[in-house]
């Protein structure tokens, strides 16, 4: 029977803290209705005005802030937050309501930040329940000045020993408004793991654990709790005996971490010395530098929806160049994969509005889009051959499922490089094109797609996904969610196979790495690129030092012959037995079974 004082969250950000629960009522205040007169209208605009000034102000000592305690790039963060208070569709908005309206300043703001909320709830989009946390943290800021409020009065004192801090919705400004003296961890009702809240807490060294399934309603003021922000935990009201055992835990893990910053330097070698190559996946900016900062030697997945998601307007041309140029020079020549557009489902820009469709995510998305909306794709491929001439810069399809779409995709980058010859426009003649194998059409046509391509990769979320008929996003089903299921398993090896017979890199995107027996499988099938999330390399990194490729490849020939995915998952789990303690690793989906 479950322990009902155990709560399940994400662990986003590693480590055990222990320590008494402090519950903080950060969220929107309450704003009462207020009308004003007409000649009041010009003093609530330039109260507006000079309360975001002040916002801004402190938004910019924030980023400061973060810049000193977890570095530049993820002070960036701060930026989007600014950005946000800088756009005139946004406060112009705003204004608007105030003059046609006479609403108050406060009313009319909070009026804009709930309507914004509400069209995001709307949406599954990571990025954008991203980007509500950043709506929500300059929100509550502007009102709070507006009405007269101080953050003082809802943080309330900030000494004692250290606490557990809960909220209902972590945001990055309340992430670096406590310094670590006073907070030992922090816990959220909402949130993703790679939400700016959550990148700020692993780059502080903050233990955090975000999307609590049961909420805060369990949680006891001032009671003693214990975070597990590796596996997503929370134990509340524990006992003496359980603080002990997590402290004993919490110092394994340390150890561990002492062996992977022990390796930070260090090829991605097994011990009989075969190279594996490790990339990074890159979702947004701020994720460059912990990138580059944890050895990764390319960019496997360089996502670009976060361009478009919330956006009114397409970016142009000019801009996605500028964006890839600066990442292709960032990287000095490693291979920087960037992945056009993969619209559709829950990521559409507001200015494009798609057909309603009963199930996107098997509807109108990813390539056919592109295909079908061939002026965005245009766009996107010149940026792509521009970004090109500062690096190595390769471009890659996602959802082929036919070997005519890989066909019609290159002659649309073919006709782009010959335009921006026309037009007298710098730009590289050609550009590496490849396909992400994520789909069983995909992987079965893996043959004839690798003659078209330049390269390969597997999308090892969506295939699964796709093989199984199981929704990824479906807690119900979440058992039933795993790559290690043998169908998966031998799609994945027929995907590098057919990549070797053609000469070609096969890389994998996607967290499989990151858990030891999937790495270990990945090593035995044949993969030699893998790319994860830069927070993942490090462990990424150790775990393929600890293997021997001849056992691994041992290992996965007797996996291919296994029926389910409870002998593949034990099988794989005894090969890793003795090179590593799986249970101090992340909770994640791979090793269900």
């Amino acid at each position: 029977m479950k322990d009902p004082r155990l709560l399940q969250g994400i662990g986003v950000s590693p480590g055990t803290a222990i320590g008494p629960a402090y519950i903080v009522p950060w969220g929107l205040p309450d704003v009462p209705h207020r009308v004003v007169s007409k000649k009041d209208v010009p003093g609530e605009i330039e109260r507006l005005q000079a309360a975001i000034a002040a916002i801004k102000e402190r938004l910019e000592e924030l980023r400061d802030h973060a810049a000193e305690r977890a570095g530049h790039s993820e002070s960036k963060i701060f930026d989007a937050q600014i950005l946000m208070l800088e756009d005139t569709e946004f406060i112009g908005g705003v204004q608007r309501l105030i003059k046609e309206n006479q609403l108050s300043a406060e009313r009319a703001f909070e009026f804009k930040v709930l309507e914004l909320r509400a069209l995001w709830a709307q949406s599954e989009s990571q990025m954008l329940r991203q980007r509500r946390a950043d709506l929500s943290g300059i929100g509550i800021r502007v009102l709070q000045r507006l009405m007269g409020q101080s953050i003082e009065d809802v943080l309330g004192p900030r000494g004692g020993a250290p606490a557990i801090l809960f909220t209902r919705e972590l945001t990055p400004g309340l992430t670096v408004e406590f310094s670590r003296e006073h907070v030992a961890g922090f816990a959220s009702a909402e949130g993703t793991s790679t939400s700016h809240a959550a990148i700020l807490a692993h780059s502080l060294g903050i233990p955090c654990v975000m999307g609590l399934v049961q909420g805060l309603e369990s949680v006891r003021p001032h009671g003693m709790v214990i975070l597990d922000g590796t596996v997503g935990t929370i134990l509340t009201d524990p006992t003496p005996e359980e603080i002990a055992e997590a402290e004993l835990e919490a110092e394994r893990r340390r150890q561990l971490d002492r062996e992977l910053a022990s390796v930070a330097a260090q090829p991605a070698v097994t011990v009989d010395g075969v190279k594996v190559s490790l990339r990074s996946n890159v979702d947004l900016p701020e994720e460059v530098g912990p990138a580059l900062e944890n050895g990764a030697e390319g960019v496997g997945l360089l996502r670009t929806e976060f361009l478009v998601v919330g956006r009114t307007e397409l970016p142009s041309e000019d801009e996605q160049a500028e964006y890839f140029s600066d990442i292709a020079r960032r990287f000095e020549g490693a291979p920087v994969v960037i992945r056009t557009y993969d619209l559709g489902g829950d990521k559409f820009p507001a200015a494009f509005r798609p057909p309603r469709e009963a199930n996107p995510f098997l509807g109108w998305r990813a390539i056919r889009v592109c295909l079908d909306e061939p002026e965005i794709f245009r766009t996107q491929a010149r940026a792509i051959l521009r970004a090109r001439l500062h690096g190595n810069v390769q471009l890659m399809l996602p959802l082929i499922t036919q070997v005519e779409e890989l066909e019609r995709a290159r002659e649309l980058v073919a006709e782009s490089a010959e335009a921006l010859q026309r037009e007298g426009i710098e730009a590289a003649p050609d550009v590496p094109i490849g396909v992400m194998v994520e789909t069983p059409a995909a992987a079965m046509l893996a043959d004839e797609l690798a003659q078209g391509s330049d390269f390969l990769s597997v999308g090892s979320n969506d295939l699964t996904q796709y093989t199984l008929a199981v929704d990824r996003g479906n807690a119900r089903l979440a058992d039933r969610f795993t790559p290690l299921h043998p169908a998966v398993v031998r799609l994945l090896k027929r995907i590098v196979d057919a990549g070797g017979r053609a000469g070609l890199d096969v890389s994998m995107c996607g967290e499989m790495a990151a858990d030891p027996r999937a790495a270990l499988l990945l090593v035995g099938l044949g993969y030699r690129a893998l790319s994860v999330s830069p927070l993942r390399l490090p462990l990424a990194r150790w775990l393929v030092r600890q293997f021997d490729h001849t056992v691994a490849e041992s290992i996965a020939a007797e996996v291919l012959e296994m029926a389910t995915t409870r002998e593949v998952v034990d099988r794989l789990t005894a090969g890793v037995a003795g090179l590593v303690d799986v249970d101090l690793l992340p909770a994640g989906l791979v090793a269900r079974g």
